[in-house]
């Protein structure tokens, strides 16, 4: 998938950085997510390859962690080999906690839309296959109508050509991926894939939203 030149592992090791990686709890040999702090929502969306949609969403004014994990299918427990497989049904997908004084759920989805392409079918640029398709998630009747509301916006917009082909599911379950997986835009700077694929769509949320990205992102 991410194999683009023979030397992307080197830059991989002389790439990574201190960066935050977040850590999970286990119970039964399972990782167990984080507790909601007082005040605080979690939104859950998949929109191709987690790393760039982590560092994405992180970026946002209000947004406190961000946890790239599989949602969408039917295979409990799932690895990366068996979601990039394509054998579980789940989507690479991101887990969002934030605080909704700050950025409001209707401004996260807004997010999303304009974080990756919502009109590409069952892919995302060179990534390609049901594991990468674009999904909202939602928690009860209310995300539902504002993610449909930000669609007819986005839509309206023109910032599209094509029609948004993203599922609307109800989210069941968050499997948080790997720990190599947490991160990895930030910890892999000189990637191949990172500079190539990742950093624009990174860019694009930046230029697409540029008041609602925290200012050390925009220096």
């Amino acid at each position: 998938m991410r194999t683009i030149f023979g030397f992307t592992m080197l830059l991989l090791l002389l790439g990574c950085s201190n960066a935050p990686i977040p850590k999970f709890d286990s119970k039964g040999g399972v990782a167990v997510l984080p507790a909601l702090q007082p005040g605080e929502q979690v939104a859950d969306f998949a929109g191709g390859c987690f790393w760039a949609m982590q560092e994405c969403l992180l970026e946002l004014k209000g947004v406190h962690t961000v946890i790239s994990g599989y949602a969408g299918g039917s295979t409990k427990n799932p690895d990366y080999d068996a979601v990039l497989a394509k054998n579980t049904g789940h989507a690479e997908s991101v887990q969002v906690y934030y605080d909704p004084k700050v950025i409001s759920f209707e401004k996260l989805t807004e997010a999303f839309f304009y974080a990756h392409d919502p009109t590409q079918l069952n892919g995302q640029g060179p990534d390609e296959g049901s594991d990468y398709r674009s999904i909202a998630f939602y928690h009860n009747k209310g995300e539902y109508d504002t993610i449909l509301k930000v669609i007819n916006k986005v839509s309206r917009s023109g910032h599209y050509p094509d029609p948004i082909v993203t599922e609307l599911l109800p989210i069941k379950v968050f499997y948080p991926a790997e720990s190599e997986h947490q991160g990895y835009y930030a910890r892999n700077p000189w990637s191949v894939y990172i500079r190539s694929v990742s950093r624009p769509k990174v860019l694009k949320l930046r230029n697409s939203m540029p008041n609602m990205i925290k200012p050390e992102y925009l220096n």
